[in-house]
């Protein structure tokens, strides 16, 4: 039952994630009227759309992912975010232990990864990564600090398990955290500075610091490379088949995402899978 709500839940919440990104406008603020107002509409022939085609992944199913005026076919977005969302509001509680939730930790880690599903939406669509967004998960991970402040220790706050200790500095929170915000922050400026702009821009830069500071040290040094890896294994085939060229843009925040997502829901068995390779 629980579950099942909270998968309801996320549906609703995904509907409002696909509202913002595609209406986001990056000289307004992201919350602004002009996105959160009027009536949702058709993309093709703008048609108001009534309240059953409002119904979350319902509605794109039960119309075969067409318009019911025009007959176009819809977006994939639509209904893949929602299911995101739906996840996100599943598998949250599922890591840090169901029987947690509604806990505030519980929470706030949704309304993480909610952020994070914007980023990536928004940076897919402009290429551009809103400062509001790396803001607001700097506030979030200064909430996420303060809530295990009283009981942190070596294995607490990470989510590589006990392989954090191989890269000490987590003598404190306010340690491993500021660490991981220096570390992200300064991995980024210097590829920017390398590249001259041109491999990496300043979005990622902030949203690299932010995660740094949200994941803390050392967790922030497993998630860039295997981002990297995620980009690498989604670019490399493009330019293999000739769709995209060397010096076509290619935006990272989404694998940044990616790679966050997947530390947190499977650093542990990512790392000890890697040093079983060496029998470490």
């Amino acid at each position: 039952m629980t579950v099942a709500f909270l998968f309801c839940i996320g549906l609703l919440f995904g509907s409002f994630l696909n509202v913002i990104s595609l209406r986001y406008n990056p000289d307004k603020f992201i919350f602004h009227s002009d996105v959160l107002g009027g009536r949702s509409r058709c993309p093709h022939c703008g048609m108001k759309l009534r309240w059953f085609e409002l119904i979350p992944l319902v509605s794109f199913l039960a119309q075969s992912g067409l318009c019911r005026s025009c007959k176009k076919r819809l977006s994939l977005q639509y209904p893949v975010v929602e299911l995101l969302s739906a996840l996100v509001f599943v598998s949250v509680p599922w890591r840090l232990g169901l029987e947690s939730f509604p806990d505030a930790l519980s929470i706030i880690w949704i309304f993480v990864f909610l952020s994070l599903l914007l980023i990536a939406l928004i940076d897919l669509r402009i290429r551009i990564i809103p400062d509001e967004l790396n803001i607001f998960l700097l506030l979030l991970s200064l909430l996420i600090i303060l809530l295990g402040v009283s009981d942190f220790n070596h294995f607490s706050n990470t989510y590589i398990g006990h392989y954090a200790l191989l890269f000490g500095g987590r003598e404190s929170i306010w340690l491993s955290h500021g660490l991981g915000f220096l570390f992200g922050f300064s991995f980024f400026m210097i590829l920017v500075f390398l590249s001259r702009g041109r491999g990496m821009g300043g979005g990622d830069v902030k949203l690299g610091a932010a995660l740094g500071f949200l994941f803390g040290w050392p967790d922030i040094a497993v998630l860039i490379p295997l981002s990297f890896i995620f980009g690498s294994l989604f670019a490399i085939p493009l330019l293999i088949s000739g769709h995209r060229g060397r010096k076509d843009l290619l935006s990272f925040g989404p694998f940044l995402v990616l790679g966050a997502s997947t530390i947190f829901l499977f650093g542990y068995q990512i790392l000890h899978f890697y040093f079983s390779l060496f029998r470490i």
